[in-house]
């Protein structure tokens, strides 16, 4: 069993800033890749950022620059520093886990509950 536990979400202006986190738990064996999605009303689910175990990181195109992904390998935990956030950013974020949890057998994936944030203008 993997649980993800995210927090940060928020209401905040535009212009300002919010910090998500997701700490996982469980069988952790390997957590190969951490990240955040998100999804606004009437829109399709998109990566935001991912980060691997061995900090490779990825950004979609608006919010590069603006948003920084990060993670704690020793607490299972990965960030998303948002700054500069604009009223597009307002969506549900959804804290994703690729892993394997045990030594033997395959990598699953796993979606935490989401978190809304919404930034007003």
């Amino acid at each position: 069993q993997v649980q993800l536990a995210e927090s940060g979400g928020g209401l905040v202006q535009a212009g300002g800033s919010l910090t998500l986190s997701c700490s996982a738990s469980g069988a952790l064996f390997d957590i190969e890749v951490m990240g955040w999605y998100r999804q606004a009303p009437g829109k399709q689910r998109e990566l935001v950022a991912s980060i691997t175990g061995v900090g490779v990181t990825n950004y979609a195109d608006s919010v590069k620059g603006r948003f920084t992904i990060s993670r704690d390998n020793a607490k299972d935990t990965v960030y998303l520093q948002m700054d500069s956030l604009k009223p597009e950013d307002t969506a549900v974020y959804y804290c994703q886990v690729f892993l394997r949890p045990y030594p033997t057998g395959g990598y699953l994936e796993r979606w935490g509950q989401g978190t809304p944030v919404t930034v007003s203008s």
